[in-house]
């Protein structure tokens, strides 16, 4: 992208953001004649502010560029435009519910740099309610800004599926995956694909794209089912740079402390590591995997790069990527590529 372009991501980005309070209005105004239900409004809004921002909005984001993408070369009136912001938000607020139960269940420590909303001083398990806030936040929004629409209720179906998919998907999760009960013959790759394909790539991929083809007017089975094929492809690239980066990355840049070893998690590189171990490196595997301490942790760290896992991954990556591109080139039409290809370089050998 050329530095025209590059500004204005910076710009759409900032509106972005900055459309956020009109978000926190809407969704705590419409109640100030209630004055029995102020605490709540008051509570509504801190969870909002803590947990919705401070991300990378990628999700929201997309529902905006694909939305002007597929909406042809004129700009966007007012009216779609702020319908299209809300949407977006919409999403990025669905993922704010998502990681607020999902820190909890994974007893995290830090997202975004900061305590999880559950470890904050005076909130604990009450955080399960904060999360079916946020959810039902997501349903008020749509009910304000698109009722009337044709895309309604496509719109609402989308979320509510993406939901149960979503939830599945963590279900699985959990499934395999269950605190102090390690048991590596749980860690397959079909295993490690299904959880990917319904925890994540539903959701973060699909889900945008989709929403902004409803509000463009494209409801078609066809051309739905190759953004799928593409998309659902992209999701599991995408988790899977997410394993490595829990393991290897700078919680600095990422802004949060990886927990999947400790957790038990069944992850791609875990599944790597089960690939390619020695019967002994195995029972190393097993003594210190879905382990608490530190030097536990340690040692599968060790381990993973004893086997140069990170090698595998920076492969791995590279052919992904091309795969996913030749997807692109086959399935996206009648669609644009463009709006494929774009997902595609924003998350290409990212960091965070």
């Amino acid at each position: 992208m050329n530095g025209d372009g590059q500004a204005e991501a910076g710009g759409e980005k900032r509106d972005f953001v900055h459309h956020f309070s009109r978000i926190v209005r809407d969704l705590t105004e419409a109640d100030l004649g209630h004055p029995e239900l102020g605490d709540a409004i008051l509570r509504l809004k801190e969870v909002l502010e803590y947990n919705a921002v401070g991300g990378k909005y990628n999700r929201g984001l997309t529902v905006l560029e694909a939305y002007r993408e597929l909406s042809g070369p004129a700009p966007l009136d007012r009216d779609r435009l702020q319908r299209a912001l809300a949407v977006g938000w919409c999403v990025e607020l669905f993922q704010a519910f998502l990681l607020v139960a999902d820190d909890i269940m994974d007893a995290s420590v830090l997202r975004r740099g900061k305590p999880c909303w559950y470890k904050k001083a005076g909130i604990g398990l009450d955080a399960v309610n904060d999360a079916f806030l946020i959810e039902a936040a997501v349903y008020q929004l749509l009910r304000r800004h698109c009722r009337g629409q044709p895309y309604y209720l496509p719109l609402l179906e989308l979320f509510l599926q993406t939901s149960y998919q979503t939830e599945l998907g963590q279900a699985l999760d959990l499934i395999t995956a269950p605190p102090a009960q390690v048991n590596l013959d749980r860690f397959t790759e079909q295993r490690y694909k299904a959880i990917v394909k319904y925890k994540t790539a539903f959701y973060s991929f699909y889900l945008p794209v989709a929403a902004a083809m409803y509000m463009a007017g494209i409801d078609g089975e066809k051309e739905h089912a190759s953004a799928r094929t593409i998309l659902l492809e992209m999701g599991e690239f995408f988790q899977i740079q997410d394993d490595y980066l829990d393991a290897f990355g700078d919680p600095q840049v990422t802004g949060k402390i990886g927990t999947d070893i400790q957790d038990n998690k069944c992850s791609w590189l875990v599944v790597q590591c089960l690939g390619r171990a020695s019967a002994e490196q195995r029972r190393l595997l097993e003594e210190n995997y879905g382990q608490p301490e530190a030097e536990k942790v340690g040692r599968v760290r060790a381990l993973y790069e004893a086997l140069d896992l990170p090698g595998v991954f920076r492969r791995h990556e590279e052919e992904s990527y091309a795969r996913l591109l030749t997807l692109i080139e086959g399935h996206a039409p009648p669609l644009p590529p463009a709006l494929f290809l774009a997902l595609a370089h924003k998350i290409y050998r990212r960091q965070k």
